[in-house]
C-alpha cells in the first residue's frame, strides 16, 4: 500500500482503540529504555488499575474503558497529567 491510496473507513471504535495504543506505545518509550518498554504490559503490576494483573490481561478484559485508563495511567507515570 502506498502512502494516500487506503479508501477503506475505519469505525469511532477502532479508531479509539488505536489512539489508546500508540499513545500507551510511545509513552511507555520514553518511561522506560527499550526492553522494560517491550515487556511491561506483559508483566505482571501490583498497581490499583491491574491488581496483580498483566496490563494486556487487563486491557483485553476491560476493553475501551480499560485502554483510555492505561493510557492516562502512563500519562501519568512520565508527568504528562
Amino acid at each position: 500500500m502506498k502512502k494516500g491510496e487506503w479508501s477503506g473507513s475505519l469505525s469511532q471504535d477502532t479508531l479509539t482503540r488505536v489512539s489508546a495504543l500508540i499513545g500507551i506505545f510511545k509513552g511507555l518509550r520514553l518511561l522506560f529504555s527499550e526492553p522494560l518498554a517491550d515487556e511491561w504490559v506483559k508483566l505482571p503490576n501490583k498497581g490499583p488499575l491491574f491488581d496483580g494483573r498483566r496490563p494486556v490481561d487487563a486491557m483485553i478484559e476491560g476493553g475501551i474503558p480499560k485502554l483510555l485508563l492505561v493510557r492516562r495511567h502512563v500519562d501519568a507515570l512520565r508527568g504528562g497529567l
